[in-house]
């Protein structure tokens, strides 16, 4: 992780704690840097104006101005329930760090009684673990931010019979399944849609090439399975449409 993304997460990690902050040698074992690295980079953050509040004594550390944290947001102990049991499915590397401070957020902003009750609920809930795959950390960030942007990639790809190929492809989606995670795209080797295993990706490079990708043709199935979209948790008026 390079300095300017550590200062973002830095923030994001005070501010997903809440009052009760962060030591910097808990920091310093959170981001695997040395504290007077840490103290440098709260410096930082402290001079481009993050407002941080630190505290003294055994216990003390440092923390962001509740003005920056998340407000109480009157979640019941079982909707933060089903959020902890759903996130708790996102331990794809894509996704595992994001979700852990989303939840952190909640869990700062829950009145201590309603966040008894849903630690209680919640221990009652089992999730099933498979273990697949997953793919490398910097390839799979550099899939993720060619798929936002739609920009094409440059992949070394090895197939299922160890055979390997390097290819340009124009990313359509990335998909989280229960065997693994793939890539959609638009292969310009193939000149077709292609489904590729995201562990079996080996390097990926963003270029300046223009996508060629014509629309899909059909719906998206991967691997046997049906997809779904979780952009639609994100539009609650889609799913609850207003009476006409």
């Amino acid at each position: 992780m390079n300095r300017i993304d550590r200062l973002y997460a830095l923030a994001e990690e005070l501010r997903a704690a809440g009052p009760r902050g962060r030591t910097a040698r808990q920091l310093a074992a959170r981001f695997e840097v040395s504290v007077r690295t840490i103290e440098r980079d709260l410096s930082a953050l402290g001079q481009a104006g993050v407002p941080l509040a630190t505290k003294q004594g055994r216990t003390g550390g440092y923390s962001v101005d509740r003005a920056m944290s998340l407000p109480p947001l009157n979640f019941t102990a079982r909707e933060a329930m089903a959020v902890a049991v759903a996130l708790s499915r996102s331990d794809h590397v894509l996704f595992a760090r994001d979700s852990r401070t989303a939840l952190q957020k909640i869990v700062a902003a829950m009145p201590q009684r309603d966040l008894d009750e849903a630690r209680t609920a919640a221990a009652k809930v089992r999730l099933l673990v498979r273990p697949v795959p997953d793919p490398d950390g910097e390839v799979a960030e550099q899939i993720w931010r060619a798929v936002r942007d739609n920009q094409v990639l440059r992949i070394a790809y090895t197939d299922v019979g160890g055979v390997g190929t390097e290819r340009e492809i124009d990313p359509r989606h990335v998909v989280v399944g229960p065997n693994g995670s793939y890539l959609t795209a638009w292969c310009h080797l193939r000149q077709e849609e292609r489904v590729f295993r995201m562990d079996r990706i080996t390097r990926a490079e963003r270029t300046a090439t223009r996508p060629q990708r014509p629309a899909p043709a059909t719906d998206l199935r991967v691997d046997g399975y049906e997809t779904k979209l979780p952009a639609a948790a994100l539009r609650p008026e889609d799913l609850f449409p207003t009476p006409t």
